[in-house]
């Protein structure tokens, strides 16, 4: 899936393959020149201090990569007769290091985050900063999104864990399917008001705008208690405890665990 950020004003396409971050040495060379991108990138290509460095990227991390032919280009870089183009380059060395493609959506030159800083250094030094950051300021993002969904996921198995523990101790055969179904529903609302102070319907009502439910809107913080707090919730109902019982403990548990974490408690009174 191609992504994008904005670097001073300019739309710079990046790519993941092979679980490697790609940048887009067209975007970036429309800083220079935005009307022929890819003769900036074919001027680039031609100097020796390139292929030199290219060449070095490639036998550092490509297996496959053709040596023989980076020798040839090392010894021709620098002519005036000389001249190298992405494609070349790639079909020449089996490179893995560039990919380019044809395509009025996605299409274009892309190079490897080590190569494209080394681009956009000779491009210009100040656009290379700014790319910089703005590329470091997106992997952080990322990954605190990373975290969230892990936390969101280890949420949603404790649940599991949790319900079958009502299931196998309060749910006797006995009870109708909107009993059933009541006693969950329960179960969901104590951890919610051990830790948020409210059930979810409460919530609901207080956000009819916003979709999802009150668990959808925690931070990683309140994720990883829900998680720790439904695992012992399971434990405290094959104890037998009472739920009354059980939310005081629970309550305690969230209010420990949200001072350590966030210095935020949130206690019943």
């Amino acid at each position: 899936m191609k992504k994008s950020m904005d670097v001073q004003g300019y739309q710079i396409g990046l790519k993941d393959i092979d679980k490697e971050n790609y940048i887009s040495l067209t975007d970036i060379a429309r800083f220079k020149n935005p009307e022929a991108p890819a003769d900036v990138v074919k001027n680039w290509m031609r100097t020796r201090a390139t292929i030199d460095f290219l060449g070095l990227w490639e036998e550092l991390n490509n297996p496959n990569v053709n040596v023989v032919e980076i020798d040839q280009f090392k010894n021709q870089a620098g002519a005036n007769a000389f001249t190298m183009s992405p494609k070349k380059w790639i079909d020449a060395t089996n490179a893995i290091g560039i990919y380019s493609s044809s395509g009025k959506y996605g299409g274009g030159t892309f190079a490897h985050q080590d190569i494209a800083f080394e681009f956009a250094s000779w491009v210009s030094a100040e656009f290379k900063l700014y790319l910089i950051k703005e590329f470091q300021r997106l992997k952080i993002n990322e990954q605190k999104e990373l975290e969230w969904n892990s936390k969101r996921e280890l949420a949603k198995v404790n649940y599991r864990i949790h319900t079958d523990a009502i299931k196998g101790n309060l749910i006797v055969p006995t009870l109708s399917d909107w009993q059933i179904s009541f006693v969950y529903a329960s179960e969901a609302d104590v951890l919610n008001v051990a830790l948020f102070g409210k059930t979810a319907a409460d919530w609901r009502k207080e956000n009819p705008d916003k979709k999802g439910n009150i668990r959808d809107y925690a931070t990683m913080e309140q994720l990883l208690v829900i998680a720790n707090m439904e695992s012992y919730n399971a434990i405290l109902i094959a104890q037998g405890l009472p739920q009354a019982e059980r939310l005081k403990l629970l309550n305690a548990m969230a209010d420990s665990q949200m001072q350590v974490l966030s210095n935020s408690p949130k206690r019943l009174k």
